[in-house]
């Protein structure tokens, strides 16, 4: 089953790209982030004519995730357990395959020094106390998406101008760790211990095409699943393309 991950930074707007690299590469699912549309606004007709069933949890103008599928969706998940009152759209959960996959748009925390960041830390806390309980199901799980988190220097490509950073500050990276010390896997890393590759590069200053970028997007899995990880890549190319994401795609693919 192949996985694929991508922040589509506004799904309207990057449809065309989105559409041409869903036919080429023909992933089993993808989770989609940023989508920002409510659902009566989503797409549909476009990606089922793909071959895609659907889900979605979106939000006007923001947020907004999104999970397609080649195969059956089952027992969906809307909206990251732990507070009632969050009504961000940042979180959503399925059973494909046997597999609890969910696409997560994680806060960005910027400014730092406005409530964004505590809400960023909070949320991160309730997506550990998530993991927990999955992992306790014994159920094999992916959790991908846009974590708005360097793990580690090798992630930005320049970690003094950022460590200030909502996306680098020791608290969120933390609680990264703490996700990883529950026996979760970074997917990429453990197959790429190379530094500097990066899945986020800036509109601004030229970032993209001189590679100062940021790996934020990321698979976390469960001990089962990365039993069956067999590859994991940054797709580079939808970055380059007209009208592209800030985002490109990240792809896993684990055994059946």
């Amino acid at each position: 089953m192949k996985i694929a991950t991508w922040n589509v930074n506004s799904l309207r707007a990057r449809l065309p790209n989105v559409l041409a690299w869903l036919a080429e590469a023909r992933p089993d699912v993808v989770c989609l982030q940023e989508i920002k549309t409510e659902a009566a606004g989503f797409p549909e007709l476009e990606l089922k004519a793909l071959g895609y069933q659907i889900e979605v949890l979106g939000q006007k103008s923001y947020n907004g995730v999104a999970l397609l599928s080649r195969l059956p969706m089952t027992d969906v998940l809307r909206g990251l357990p732990g507070d009632a009152s969050d009504e961000q759209a940042r979180y959503l959960e399925a059973t494909i395959a046997g597999v609890r996959i969910a696409s997560i748009y994680l806060p960005n925390g910027n400014p730092v020094g406005t409530d964004k960041y505590p809400y960023k830390l909070a949320w991160m806390e309730r997506l550990i106390v998530h993991a927990r309980s999955l992992l306790a199901t014994e159920i094999p799980f992916v959790l991908a998406g846009d974590y708005n988190i360097c793990p580690t220097d090798d992630d930005v490509y320049d970690p003094v101008g950022w460590r200030d950073d909502a996306l680098c500050r020791p608290e969120s990276r933390a609680r990264f760790r703490h996700l990883l010390n529950l026996g979760l896997t970074d997917a990429f890393r453990a197959l790429h211990p190379e530094p500097h590759r990066y899945t986020f590069w800036d509109y601004q200053a030229g970032r993209w095409f001189r590679d100062e970028g940021l790996r934020i997007d990321h698979f976390l899995l469960s001990p089962r699943t990365t039993d069956r990880l067999i590859a994991c890549e940054i797709d580079r190319e939808p970055r380059g393309k007209e009208k592209a994401s800030d985002h490109t795609v990240i792809w896993c693919e684990i055994q059946d």
